[in-house]
């Protein structure tokens, strides 16, 4: 997780350090599936594309993920969340 000013500032920092992520997983025998990874830009802005980068091959970007269990969308608005608690 990366906060920043601007969207591009995030961008940037997100990439700086997954690359930071990417040789150290090398260093210890370790690699990332960049097809299984997923980016999501959570902000109450105007949506935008972003391009982040593991192993040198962009990470699909979302507007929804799930993560631990908790249904995550790019506002923070939990919708997903509770619409599925609702349902079941």
């Amino acid at each position: 997780m990366v906060e920043a000013e601007s969207i591009g500032e995030a961008e940037n920092f997100a990439n700086i350090e997954l690359n930071k992520i990417a040789e150290w997983a090398a260093d210890n025998k370790i690699k990332f599936n960049e097809r299984k990874s997923k980016v999501i830009l959570m902000t109450r802005r105007k949506w935008k594309e972003i391009t982040v980068y593991l192993n040198n091959r962009p990470i699909l970007q979302v507007q929804i993920i799930k993560y631990l269990g908790k249904i995550f969308d790019r506002k923070l608005t939990f919708k997903e969340q509770t619409t599925l608690q609702t349902n079941v």
